[in-house]
Order: structure tokens, then C-alpha cells, then sequence
């Protein structure tokens, strides 16, 4: 157990104490697909959200209009105030055409990011806080909405949660350790004293998908569609609230679902995502990469990292395979490549499209899907 700070003020988890926090002025978004439907993860999380009495829950959900119905069935044997946006369904779809936000759900625009958003907006329209969390960890307590509010309610502007990820004898958030923390050391060796890098290496687990922020932060917040959400967030973040206005909380140990390294939603894939959200929120703060040694340099680091990680997995008798995380760290390698074009979502205060107009929306396309 220890209690050393970061740049930012980390709040951590020493007696099991849930703080006050305004959880009845706050809005918690959940987004899913059809994959948690009835899981027991998912179960869990809606559960013990009961007891929380939020405000609201406002469920991102996506899923083919087969599944809907029952889906919705499920989510209300909850007692739980529920917003539900169909982000994928068809006037949902359209409405997002219709401002130009790229809604069509079989294209590269469509994502975890686009969902989010969609109930960001709706979330930060009704609440003074919003919480965002994934329905995925087997772990999850009610007390995790609290602690990640009790900063906001201290005046901090946006709160990260932090975990460590230990099951079956193994250590897993393997896309955070092996390539999000030691490309950020690798940047900020090559650029010391960047302040936006400072502030990436501030954080314990930056790929974490649970965070709160204010409604106004939430406003102007610019979303990455797909998996590059989390660490979007954070570039966003240090430019509205900076070290001063952030926090990050103790949420103890959590148990997620594990995803393979290949394939469409696998590491791999992901690992473009974070790298390319990671290189565009850099370069918005003034660091210039050479993407020609990047990916070099980021190998060296890694592979420090690696043996570091082998050395705690030892300690604490873990299994650890050197040659599995050395031919990951070659794999996410190849990920690291300029960012190219900026297809972020944009802030909800910029836009015409009223969050009303988007629960409308949704709203029919359920009756529709109920009517058939």
C-alpha cells in the first residue's frame, strides 16, 4: 500500500471508505453492445448501480435491430432512472447525416467513440456531472461512481480511475503497459520538459475506460470515434483543465473482459486507434515526433519495460512469458505512424444538433423495431 503523488492529485483507496459525492446531480453513461447482453459483468455493473441512485443512467447501446427488443426488455428489470440511445439505428443514423457527423453505421466513422459522444451529449444536457464507465468489469462496486465524483465535488474538472489488472495469475492490460506507457516515455525522451507528456505519464492507467468530468468540460470535449476514446479524453483534458483541475482515484483491482491480439476489435487494431488519438493530442500541444525513429525508440523502451514488468511479475509469483509480450511490443511497433486526418467528433456546444433531437430519434427507431 502507498500513497505517493503524481503531477496530478491521485486519491487513493486506503480504508475502503466510499466518499460523499454528488451521485443524485450526476449522470452515468454505460456504453454496450450486444455482446453484454445478460452478462454477468454487465449484471453486476447495472446491479449494483441500483444502489447508487444516480440521476441517470444513459446506456449507449449498439446492436442489430433483432437484438433490440429483448435487450431492452432486460435493461428495464433494473431500477435504474435509464436513458437508452440506439446509437446504430436507422433515424439515429439519419439524423446524424442529416448535420453532417458521419453516421453511417458500416463505416469507418462508426464506433465505440460516436457512441459515447451520443450520450455524452444527452448525459451532460440533464446533470451537473458525468460519470462513463464500461459494462465489462466482473469486479465493479456501486462506491466507483462516488469516488470517481468526490473530486469533482472538490472543484477538479475531470477524475480518472485507476486499477491494477492481476487475474488467473497473470498480469493483463497489456495495450496500456506495453505500448501506451512506454511510447509516452519514449516521446518525452526525445522532447523533455513537454508538458503534455508530463501529463500523459501522470496518469496510472490512462487506458482505463471509467472517468467523471463537469457538464461544461464534457461540452467541449472532441470525442476520437473508435478505440482512441480514453486517450483522446486525456489530450482534451489537459487543455481544459490541465494538472491543477485533474485527478485520479484508487478503484482497487478490476477484472475485465481479455481480447485477443489479432483481429477487427483485437490489441492490434486498437493499438492504431491509441496511437494515432496519443500522436494527434501531442502534436495539438507542440511536440513535433520523428515518426522516421519513433518506432525504434519505442522498441528500446519497451523493451525495458518488459523486463521491469518480469521482475514484478516474479515478485509477486506471477506467471510472465518474455518472448509473448517481446513479439507484442514488435506488433504494436508497427502501429506508430502520424496521425493523419482529424475525424474527431466535435464538441457538443459546437454543433447545431440538439441531444433532444438525438432521444427522439432513438426513441423511434425502438418503437419501430417494437412494432415489427
Amino acid at each position: 500500500m502507498e500513497y505517493g503523488q503524481e503531477r496530478i492529485a491521485t486519491l487513493h483507496d486506503l480504508t475502503g471508505t466510499v466518499p460523499d459525492a454528488p451521485t443524485d446531480r450526476a449522470a452515468v453513461v454505460v456504453p454496450m453492445t450486444e455482446r453484454e447482453y445478460a452478462g454477468l459483468a454487465a449484471e453486476r455493473v447495472l446491479s449494483e448501480l441500483e444502489s447508487v441512485v444516480p440521476g441517470e443512467v444513459v446506456v449507449a447501446l449498439r446492436a442489430p435491430a433483432e437484438k433490440v427488443a429483448p435487450f431492452l426488455d432486460w435493461l428495464a428489470g433494473f431500477d435504474l432512472p435509464l436513458s437508452v440511445v440506439w446509437c446504430n439505428g436507422p433515424a439515429v443514423t439519419d439524423l446524424l447525416d442529416r448535420y453532417g457527423l458521419d453516421g453511417g453505421t458500416g463505416s469507418r466513422e462508426a464506433g465505440k467513440g460516436r457512441d459515447v459522444w451520443l450520450a455524452l451529449g444527452v448525459a451532460a444536457a440533464r446533470s451537473e456531472c458525468v460519470v462513463v464507465h464500461d459494462a465489462d468489469a466482473e469486479t465493479y462496486e456501486a462506491g466507483d461512481v462516488a469516488r470517481l465524483l468526490y473530486p469533482l465535488s472538490l472543484g477538479y474538472e475531470f477524475s480518472k480511475g485507476y486499477y491494477a489488472r492481476v487475474e488467473n495469475g497473470r498480469l493483463y492490460g497489456r495495450l496500456c503497459r506495453l505500448f501506451y506507457a512506454p511510447l509516452v516515455r519514449a516521446l518525452a525522451d526525445a522532447t523533455p520538459g513537454a508538458a503534455v507528456l508530463d501529463y500523459l505519464a501522470s496518469f496510472r492507467y490512462a487506458l482505463a475506460g471509467e472517468f467523471a468530468a463537469s457538464a461544461e468540460f464534457v461540452r467541449t470535449l472532441r470525442v476520437e470515434r473508435h478505440w482512441g476514446l480514453e486517450v483522446g479524453t486525456l489530450g482534451e483534458a489537459f487543455g481544459y483543465a490541465g494538472f491543477e483541475g485533474t485527478a485520479q482515484v484508487d478503484l482497487g483491482r478490476h477484472e475485465h473482459d481479455h481480447r485477443a491480439v489479432s483481429g477487427p476489435t483485437g490489441l492490434s487494431d486498437m493499438s492504431r486507434h491509441v496511437g494515432r488519438a496519443l500522436l494527434r493530442a501531442v502534436e495539438a500541444h507542440g511536440v513535433v515526433p520523428d515518426y522516421d525513429t519513433l518506432p525504434d525508440r519505442y522498441r528500446g523502451v519497451a523493451e525495458e519495460f518488459v523486463e521491469q514488468y518480469a521482475a514484478d511479475a516474479g515478485f509477486n509469483g506471477l506467471g510472465y512469458d518474455r518472448s509473448e509480450e517481446r513479439e507484442q511490443v514488435g506488433i504494436y511497433a508497427e502501429a506508430i505512424a502520424p496521425p493523419g486526418e482529424d475525424r474527431r467528433l466535435p464538441a457538443w456546444r459546437e454543433v447545431d444538433l440538439n441531444p433532444d433531437e438525438v432521444l427522439a430519434a432513438s426513441r423511434e427507431d425502438v418503437s419501430d423495431v417494437r412494432e415489427r
